[in-house]
């Protein structure tokens, strides 16, 4: 008999993607996220920081301890108004120009690394990528973007957020007058590793944030596509829509968040799990587990439409470059 020959069928090969879409499409939609939600994060970080001085603060007695515990109960909303009275409206803004000049390298290096790791993650016999490798693409990315770019970026953000001097009174300066300034005095007193202080927690908050954004984006949407079954983009409205389970998402790693805050916020000599056992001991010991979640609102209310903001301008400006890009191409080629 004669042997017949197998016919392995493999996936039809995709267009090489340009990176360079990728790269600028994330970098656009990270401006506008950085633009909307900022105010939120910086009350989030008020949160956070509130009671890192309770145990200094047990002492006080009469109109100064009523005055401590009234601050200490604020809501995200009183909070927000009090920096607006005290401090000015752009108080919220504070941190912005370190966050400006960081999301655009930050949102290029998220996307444009999830492409890279999803292509190499891909089956080269099915073609579509599983949701396993999917998940594992953001873990990669999600790394990725806080070694190159968040943890720095972070770190000089919380430091001017955490700063209360008026905006509005030119003679309320401030120990770090920019980002930049925040930079160069943290190096110079602190040495260059300082801005890499709580590098492990910012890589476990971005690679579990974005392992599952990116695993739940891509289910919902490649649904939401077959559904609609005419091969046209989705709409702006459902790319917003598929993001709302992210309000939930803060719950599972605030305490992580407020521990990276906290390690980041302050000089200190003690480093790495050390530093870790003692903020987590002192929170515990001064304010109680509750205070693990202290900023969840404001943060919920800022990641929700935040991610929302990002996956829909991201579709809408890669779809214009790559049409861009094709007429170009027909024009001058």
């Amino acid at each position: 008999m004669q042997a017949q020959a197998k016919v392995v069928q493999t996936a039809p090969k995709k267009p090489k993607k340009n990176m360079t879409i990728h790269l600028l499409a994330g970098g656009v939609a990270g401006c506008c996220e950085a633009l909307t939600c900022h105010p939120l994060d910086t009350i989030k970080v008020r949160l956070q920081l509130r009671g890192e001085r309770a145990g200094k603060l047990s002492g006080l007695t009469g109109a100064a301890a009523q005055a401590a515990n009234a601050r200490a109960k604020a809501n995200f909303v009183q909070v927000g108004m009090q920096i607006v009275q005290k401090e000015g409206f752009f108080s919220l803004y504070k941190g912005l120009g370190a966050v400006m000049a960081g999301i655009i390298p930050k949102m290029a290096i998220r996307f444009s690394s999830f492409e890279a790791y999803k292509d190499i993650l891909a089956d080269s016999t099915t073609g579509p990528t599983s949701s396993v490798r999917i998940f594992i693409a953001g873990l990669g990315a999600g790394i990725t973007e806080s070694v190159l770019v968040v943890t720095p970026m972070d770190i000089i953000k919380i430091r001017l957020q955490a700063q209360k001097h008026s905006m509005t009174d030119p003679l309320d300066v401030p120990k770090y007058r920019n980002a930049p300034h925040c930079a160069y005095l943290m190096v110079k007193e602190e040495g260059f590793g300082s801005l890499y202080k709580g590098l492990v927690l910012t890589s476990l908050r971005q690679a579990t944030n974005q392992a599952a954004n990116f695993t739940v984006y891509s289910f919902l949407k490649s649904k939401l596509e077959t559904a609609q079954g005419n091969g046209k983009p989705l709409p702006a409205y459902q790319h917003l829509l598929m993001v709302s389970f992210w309000c939930l998402w803060p719950l599972f790693n605030a305490p992580i968040d407020i521990i990276k805050t906290r390690i980041q916020k302050n000089p200190s000599k003690d480093k790495g799990w050390n530093r870790f056992v003692q903020v987590t001991s002192g929170i515990l010991k001064n304010e109680g587990w509750r205070a693990f979640y202290k900023g969840t609102t404001p943060r919920v209310l800022r990641i929700a439409p935040g991610q929302a903001i990002t996956f829909m301008v991201y579709e809408k400006v890669e779809k214009w470059m790559i049409e861009f890009s094709k007429t170009f191409s027909a024009n001058y080629s």
